[in-house]
């Protein structure tokens, strides 16, 4: 075989590996830079251990670009014993707040850009205005949501990255 044969031969196989890695779909969790697949959870690990916390404790975090154009950056920890000390009715409350497909797909639309009952209102499946504002009490007074200007709502910054982790842990 002479060599520009050979060239255009590991040419088209080179091609064929290119465009089969294309097709392939990314997995759930993506490498990180150290090729260690628990990189987040051995360095929680070690300041559990300097915080003398034996029983553990769950860290989430997130670094979330949304469609409305906004980016947050956050982390948060918890002992084990302080969440299984904490008050269930607390935590039953916010949660339930979630429990509303409505509501889950206001959020959705908030962190979008969609802020006020009008461009809500929008929306199919949304419901009337009366219906919104209703849900948008409730997630207010859960704290999914408040109020950044008048007729303007958003989801806190701070609650960004917790509902995101809830939308994910919902998932099957």
């Amino acid at each position: 075989m002479e060599l520009a044969e050979r060239v255009a031969e590991l040419e088209r196989r080179v091609a064929d590996l290119e465009a089969a890695g294309s097709r392939e779909q990314p997995t759930a969790v993506a490498a990180t830079p150290a090729q260690d697949g628990f990189w987040a959870l051995s360095a929680w690990k070690q300041q559990l251990a300097e915080a003398e916390l034996d029983g553990g404790g769950v860290l989430f975090v997130g670094a979330v670009g949304l469609p409305s154009g906004k980016h947050y950056d956050w982390q948060m920890g918890f002992g084990t014993k302080d969440l299984m000390e904490s008050d269930l009715s607390s935590a039953a409350e916010t949660l339930s707040a979630l429990g509303n497909p409505v509501r889950l797909l206001m959020l959705r639309e908030i962190l979008c850009g969609r802020s006020t009952v009008s461009s809500l209102a929008q929306v199919a499946d949304m419901g009337s205005s009366g219906q919104i504002y209703h849900h948008l009490r409730q997630m207010t007074a859960a704290g999914w949501l408040h109020s950044s200007t008048r007729g303007h709502y958003a989801v806190p910054a701070e609650r960004v990255v917790p509902l995101l982790v809830a939308l994910a842990v919902a998932r099957r």
